[in-house]
C-alpha cells in the first residue's frame, strides 16, 4: 500500500468515488454529482494549507483523506475538519487507517492544534475509525440534513493534535 500526497491526476478517480457516495449513500450531502475538476480546484486553493493524501494499492487506487477549513473566521485557523472515503473494496482493510494517521501526521507538522470529523448518521464504521485514531465524540446535531428522503444527524469527533500549552501566535 502507498499514502502519499494527492497529485492532479488522482482528481478523476477522487470524482468517481466522492460522486459514488454522492448517488447512493446520505454519507455526502451535495445532491449533484461533482467533475475531476472542481474537486482538483478546490484542492488546489487550499492545499498549501491544508492536505489531501491518496491510497493505492498495487498501483490502483484506493480512497483519499482531505482536510480543509473548520470555520472561515481567524480564531477558527488551528482547527481543521477532515474527510475520508475508501472504495468499497479496500473497506475494513486498514487503509483508512493509513490514510488517516498521514493525514494527522501532517495537521500535525503544519501546527494544526485540533482535527474534527463530522459523519452522517449512522456510520459506525466511521464512528470506529475515529476513535481507533484518538477522537472523542464531541456531540451531534439532531436532523442537519435531509438526503434520501429522510432527515439526518450529523455527529461530531475531534482529535486534538497537540497539548493545549502550545500557542501558535
Amino acid at each position: 500500500m502507498l499514502i502519499r500526497p494527492a497529485i492532479k491526476e488522482d482528481f478523476p478517480a477522487i470524482a468517481e468515488l466522492t460522486n459514488d457516495f454522492i448517488r447512493s449513500t446520505a454519507v455526502h450531502f451535495a445532491y449533484e454529482p461533482v467533475s475531476a475538476g472542481e474537486l482538483e480546484d478546490q484542492w488546489r486553493e487550499t492545499r498549501v494549507r491544508f492536505p489531501w493524501f491518496t491510497a493505492e494499492i498495487n498501483g490502483r487506487f484506493a480512497g483519499y483523506a482531505k482536510a480543509g477549513p473548520w470555520r472561515t473566521r481567524a480564531a477558527y485557523q488551528w482547527t481543521a475538519e477532515v474527510g475520508i472515503y475508501i472504495e468499497a473494496v479496500h473497506r475494513g482493510s486498514g487503509v483508512g487507517k493509513r490514510l488517516y494517521t498521514a493525514l494527522i501526521d501532517e495537521l500535525r507538522e503544519r501546527g494544526f492544534h485540533s482535527a474534527v470529523g463530522g459523519m452522517t448518521q449512522p456510520n459506525d464504521a466511521s464512528a470506529r475509525l475515529h476513535e481507533r485514531l484518538g477522537f472523542e465524540f464531541v456531540g451531534s446535531f439532531r436532523e442537519a440534513g435531509r438526503k434520501m428522503g429522510e432527515w439526518h444527524d450529523v455527529a461530531f469527533w475531534q482529535l486534538l493534535l497537540r497539548d493545549s500549552t502550545h500557542c501558535p501566535v
